[in-house]
């Protein structure tokens, strides 16, 4: 897990400036390739969508997530403090929404206790954070503040993670039931609002990612940027699978 110091200030690596850039259409290509690092592949996570994890695996996985969860509205936030663009605050600014709530939206995050209410763990132990990891919280707080510090370019890069989403909230749709019927029906329900807000969320990441890193060592930051994300994802689980043995 290292964007350079993480927070996006030191140089960025040397490319040979004799490279051409790759047209737009290659430049994603790279991009979705990096879905090969993506923690639908974690051991984990195999091991979670294929009926093998304990309830106290489940709970722990759910309630170290949950720290991830709040803290997007955070790094989106860092996003819009940065941003001079008028058009895109007000396009950003729907992820915040999307998980703090707005009017009669519950918001991701409430959605998210839900799923805690239905695997057993109590608001108290949710929102007290005392079940989160050492490791998930610093690559977390990593992220976060990367997200601050990084130029707004950079930290929209950083989100395209969710290109690889919407397959791993459909997998545990697909097998959570069948897994673990004791989990009731209802806690699932973030992972369906997430399939489609996060395609919508994909498309105006890469319409930024791509009408920035234009030269060729522009490219080859925000491949460095989308790696170190994945990275940030990967080692929560290791984290959590470490924790939570059996």
């Amino acid at each position: 897990m290292n964007i350079n110091d993480t927070y996006g200030t030191a140089p960025v690596r040397e490319v040979d400036p004799a490279l051409p850039a790759w047209s737009r259409e290659a430049f994603e290509e790279q991009l979705r390739a990096k879905g090969t690092s993506y923690h639908i592949h974690h051991p984990f996570n195999v091991k979670m969508n294929s009926g093998g994890c304990s309830p106290a695996q489940i709970r722990g996985w759910v309630a170290n997530r949950f720290y991830y969860q709040i803290n997007i509205p955070l790094k989106d936030a860092a996003v819009l403090s940065n941003c001079p663009d008028r058009a895109t605050r007000r396009r950003w600014m729907q992820r915040i929404l999307d998980h703090d709530g707005y009017g009669e939206d519950e918001g991701g995050i409430e959605t998210w206790a839900r799923l805690a209410d239905a695997v057993g763990i109590s608001r108290d132990d949710l929102w007290s954070l005392r079940l989160v990891t050492p490791g998930v919280r610093f690559a977390v707080d990593a992220y976060v503040n990367f997200a601050r510090r990084a130029p707004w370019q950079e930290a929209v890069c950083s989100s395209l993670t969710e290109m690889f989403a919407p397959q791993i909230h459909r997998d545990r749709l697909a097998t959570w039931p069948g897994h673990y019927p004791w989990i009731d029906a209802v806690g699932l329900d973030y992972f369906r609002s997430r399939i489609t807000r996060a395609q919508r969320d994909v498309e105006h990441g890469l319409e930024v990612t791509l009408d920035h890193f234009t030269r060729r060592d522009q490219q080859e930051r925000a491949l460095e940027i989308l790696q170190f994300k994945l990275d940030i994802l990967w080692t929560m689980l290791d984290s959590i699978e470490k924790a939570f043995p059996q």
